[in-house]
């Protein structure tokens, strides 16, 4: 038995790297069963969806009595509008048959393998993985906060205008990689992010426009959370001492120009700068990202950053219980034929 032990230990080293990973995730399925889904999770998600009591996702009624069950799941019915219903319903795990499987897709986001790989390791297409994904961020990005506190950073950065995956664009020639705008500087052929971020690492990073930021937009996007107790510190760019002035915020503008990069030894931008910075290199590494999945990425990204990009079971289990609180209704219909909005 030990020397079996020792070939198979011999022979798991000379295999590549995928199948050492897909060895890896079956032993910890085998050794650590109350890690699956269909264990000790479930019941997680459950208490976390449910906290405030059972409700019907299609009424919102909390007349819900038990059903029977399904497949070994509980099944509940709503006594107000008679629909019946699971723990999962109008979750990202609705109608999935692969329980398991999330956790090591999760584990695989979490390391930055791409769809293909990640495919290899979790056995399923990489089709569907990608469907797992935007169900999975169409959850994560509904995550929010109530209001800002103190000092707020804003600025704004750009992504060039995206349709990766789409066929039979006939307004322009495809791009390869991402290409570059026929225009210098910013333009209308430019995606708009706005980052906001108070000093507690509060953070709001959203798609707000093409092209230039105006007023409009900065109050659709953070205006419900400031409040006059607030200090906006942003670059010189008009649109937000305009904003300011009418919202009756105290005001301190950054203008590169003049080499003042922080005012009075506390005002600056520099916090959401480095937010940039991190933000565009981790999202160099998907090749470019349709425009209108954007958002998705935008709020991965705030997830894996606001936990140093940690790769440990209790984040992939708080991923998932996270996006377990929001409706996800969203199918692989209609994730495909979306489209960009700003």
């Amino acid at each position: 038995m030990d020397k079996a032990f020792s070939n198979l230990l011999k022979y798991i080293d000379k295999l590549p790297h995928t199948k050492r990973e897909q060895v890896y995730q079956w032993v910890k399925r085998y050794v650590d069963p109350t890690s699956s889904v269909g264990g000790r999770l479930i019941n997680e998600m459950r208490e976390t969806r449910f906290k405030d009591g059972f409700e019907c996702p299609h009424c919102t009624s909390e007349h819900v009595v038990r059903f029977g069950k399904v497949k070994g799941r509980q099944r509940y019915r709503c006594k107000s509008c008679l629909k019946t219903f699971t723990d999962t319903t109008n979750t990202v795990l609705y109608r999935t048959r692969k329980g398991d499987e999330w956790i090591t897709f999760v584990d695989c986001m979490f390391k930055g393998y791409s769809l293909r790989k990640s495919a290899e390791i979790v056995g399923v297409t990489w089709v569907t993985l990608f469907y797992w994904r935007h169900k999975l961020l169409s959850a994560l990005k509904q995550m929010d906060f109530d209001h800002f506190e103190g000092i707020i950073e804003v600025d704004e950065t750009y992504f060039l205008y995206s349709q990766k995956g789409q066929r039979g664009i006939t307004e322009r020639k495809p791009r390869k990689r991402g290409g570059k705008s026929k225009h210098r500087g910013i333009s209308h052929e430019q995606v708009c992010v706005l980052v906001a971020r108070d000093r507690t690492k509060a953070t709001v990073s959203k798609v707000s426009c093409m092209g230039r930021i105006v007023k409009t937009k900065i109050e659709t996007i953070i205006g419900t959370k400031l409040s006059s107790d607030n200090v906006l510190v942003t670059d010189a760019w008009r649109a937000y001492k305009t904003y300011a002035k009418e919202k009756g915020l105290k005001h301190y503008r950054i203008k590169s120009d003049d080499g003042k990069h922080v005012i009075k030894g506390l005002y600056h931008i520099q916090n959401v700068n480095s937010f940039h910075s991190r933000m565009k290199k981790w999202i160099d590494r998907f090749k470019g990202v349709a425009t209108k999945y954007l958002d998705n990425y935008l709020a991965w990204f705030l997830f894996v950053d606001s936990r140093s990009n940690e790769n440990t079971k209790q984040h992939i289990k708080e991923l998932l219980l996270t996006s377990f609180v929001f409706e996800m209704t969203e199918t692989f219909e209609s994730l495909r034929l979306s489209k960009f909005s700003a």
